[in-house]
């Protein structure tokens, strides 16, 4: 039998297609005018060892004038998906173009950039065909996160890059709002640790060192995450500060647990550092079969005291979740709102006042990571969530759009798209006006 992640919705499709004037139900505001980008894993030859793996394809909907005008899937042909390149040779050398691209698609500096955060980023055109690898004009030499951060006041694109088996495992990056890449330095860690995110703040990098570590194993036995969490490790964030990138890192102990995606982080008027996380309480502790125990994120907040050297650390809520969210514009600020899938519902929380408001879609109906569309210049004003959705029982799949301050209310439009987009992970609203 097919594993978990090659059935139902998480199955590969096959073609890749275009299509024009999509049928609409409901009235697409005029407004927004750009392309919903997200990305995903979809095999080529239908099988991989994990979800993880399957390469990437970039599935597009082109929203302009209150119209669906087209939709569009491509694979990112990366050297791995036109030649079979290898992330890692006989003698351990590494090759930075041989990721699958699978987890994100960003724009900065005028180039859209298909992400994962084992290899270089690769370039795509406005029409999602693949242009080749990008490195910053020959200056990346590490891989680089899937989860950038871009500053709404500077421009600048800050990011990371780690590796397995090299000596330098963690390295922050700066591009100015150019696209050069000005910054590059290493920082120490204890080990080889599964760094998926990190978070900014106007003033602020902070990295998080958590206790899922390189199994070499793992990796020898191959099909499978090379990861499993370490109890002896440990759990820590490091706080860089932004006027001093090659300074000192401080490093504050928290509980361990594990944290693939922060929803958004401040420095808060009182000199604390504040960050919203959906945490794991764990995240790939083996079992006696040899699989890994399945767990489940909730949204937390950490207060980071600079001047105690402490960290407080709040459960916000228990309802399970993942794909956390905010205004773009609004990414190292305080965001008074932010958003998180679950289940078959979406979740915009206050974070001001704990408060909570839900979209669910209904029985067999999942959405997946929804983004902000804004309908204003003004950050934090009012805009849409645009999310695919999936319904099991006509095995189709819809862009859904909703009133971002009125989440409890129907849908504002839903797309009707021309092929089942499967189950992915990141993406974002691409407005022709910030090309």
């Amino acid at each position: 039998m097919s594993p978990r992640h090659l059935l139902g919705n998480y199955a590969p499709v096959t073609e890749e297609l275009t299509a024009h004037d999509l049928p609409v139900t409901g009235t697409l505001p005029p407004e927004p005018a750009g392309w919903y980008l997200r990305n995903g894993p979809n095999p080529a030859d239908a099988a991989s060892g994990h979800w993880f793996f399957g390469d990437g394809m970039v599935h597009g909907v082109r929203l302009e004038g209150g119209r669906a005008v087209s939709y569009r899937n491509r694979w990112v042909r990366t050297s791995r998906f036109t030649d079979g390149a290898l992330m890692y040779g006989d003698q351990g050398d590494r090759d930075l173009t041989a990721g699958p691209a699978n987890t994100h698609v960003v724009r900065h500096a005028g180039r859209t950039l298909a992400l994962v955060e084992t290899a270089l980023p690769y370039e795509l055109t406005g029409d999602l065909d693949t242009l080749g690898p990008y490195d910053f004009g020959g200056r990346l030499h590490t891989a680089m996160t899937a989860h950038p951060k871009t500053c709404p006041a500077t421009g600048e694109l800050h990011f990371f890059g780690y590796g397995m088996l090299e000596p330098d495992h963690l390295t922050y990056h700066r591009a100015d709002a150019t696209g050069e890449l000005v910054i590059s330095r290493p920082v120490e860690v204890p080990g080889p640790t599964m760094l998926h995110d990190f978070a900014l703040t106007a003033g602020h990098v902070v990295f998080m060192d958590l206790p899922v570590v390189f199994d070499v194993e793992l990796a020898l036995t191959g099909g499978t995450m090379p990861y499993s969490w370490d109890d002896g490790y440990g759990a820590r964030l490091g706080v860089l500060r932004r006027d001093d990138p090659l300074g000192e890192v401080r490093w504050f102990t928290v509980d361990p647990c594990y944290v693939f995606h922060s929803l958004n982080a401040y420095d808060a008027p009182d000199g604390t550092i504040v960050l919203h996380v959906m945490r794991y309480p764990e995240m790939y502790r083996r079992t006696a079969d040899g699989g890994t125990a399945p767990q489940r994120a909730v949204l937390w907040k950490w207060t980071l005291d600079p001047v105690r050297g402490t960290v407080r650390e709040e459960q916000v809520d228990d309802r399970p979740g993942e794909f956390p969210r905010v205004d773009d514009r609004l990414t190292g600020l305080g965001s008074r709102h932010g958003h998180m899938t679950s289940g078959t519902s979406l979740v915009r929380y206050d974070l001001t006042t704990g408060s909570a408001t839900a979209h669910d879609f209904g029985p067999g109906r999942t959405p997946g990571e929804a983004v902000f569309a804004p309908a204003d210049d003004l950050p934090g004003g009012p805009g849409w969530l645009l999310t695919y959705v999936h319904d099991a029982a006509t095995d189709r799949s819809d862009l859904v759009v909703l009133d971002a301050g009125d989440l409890a209310a129907e849908p504002v439009a839903t797309v009707h798209l021309p092929a089942r987009v499967p189950f992915g992970f990141h993406g974002n609203w691409l407005a022709d006006r910030d090309s």
